[in-house]
């Protein structure tokens, strides 16, 4: 009898853990479809295609593939991740460019012109984002100049917690290869610039700082922006 008794409190109780692994499995399960209801692709409105297919030799000096014209798959972001850049403070290594240049890098045109471009000197230079207090950044999308077919060298983009970079700095992007520009072996291909622009995972890291480096293209030895988007949200 106290054998039976005890036969049966075992199968009560492996009977309840089992509820209980169906039910924490169950959570899990939904919660994760939950999570994944509230990505949504991110798809930029892309300015007008100033050429179109392969150069016929690709430029010397670069690690760039074949050109793909085609946009890149959509990465997918929260929702309520929206374009931050536009009224941020922007600045850059350039001392020769002024704020009021700098805003046309957020001014919405990205279209292939001379007007929609800013110029900056040769050699290694960075525009920097201070996104005003910490925020969740899931993308940063660059369009450099797509006028014609080039590849940008050393293109890095890097977040970080203050404005000099020398906290919690992190590497989004770097296709220097070679180190030349003292940021670290990149282990990203080199591009070429389309009406795409490139679309660069942040993975939704905690940053106040955005800086995007480059060190001119197989076109010319100057830096070339035409616009810059950056999806986040406030910290929650």
């Amino acid at each position: 009898m106290i054998r039976m008794q005890a036969n049966s409190h075992t199968q009560t109780a492996m009977h309840s853990i089992s509820w209980l692994c169906l039910s924490l499995s169950s959570v899990l399960l939904f919660g994760s479809i939950a999570s994944a209801e509230d990505l949504v692709p991110l798809k930029p409105k892309l300015p007008m295609a100033k050429f179109v297919g392969t150069p016929k030799e690709t430029p010397p000096g670069t690690t760039a593939g074949a050109i793909d014209d085609k946009p890149q798959a959509p990465l997918m972001i929260p929702k309520d991740a929206v374009n931050i850049a536009p009224g941020k403070s922007i600045t850059t290594s350039d001392t020769n460019s002024s704020p009021a240049v700098l805003k046309k890098i957020v001014d919405g045109n990205k279209e292939a012109t001379d007007d929609a471009v800013i110029l900056l000197r040769k050699g290694r230079q960075w525009i920097q984002f201070d996104l005003g207090a910490p925020q969740e950044v899931f993308a940063i999308v660059v369009w450099h100049a797509h006028d014609v077919p080039k590849v940008y060298h050393d293109v890095v983009a890097q977040i970080a917690d203050d404005a000099a970079f020398t906290k919690n700095v992190r590497t989004i992007f770097n296709n220097d290869t070679d180190n030349s520009s003292g940021l670290g072996v990149g282990t990203d291909r080199e591009y070429f610039e389309t009406n795409s622009g490139r679309t660069f995972d942040a993975k939704g890291e905690k940053a106040q700082f955005v800086r995007l480096y480059s060190k001119g293209n197989t076109d010319s030895s100057l830096n070339e922006y035409t616009e810059v988007e950056i999806y986040g949200r406030p910290v929650k």
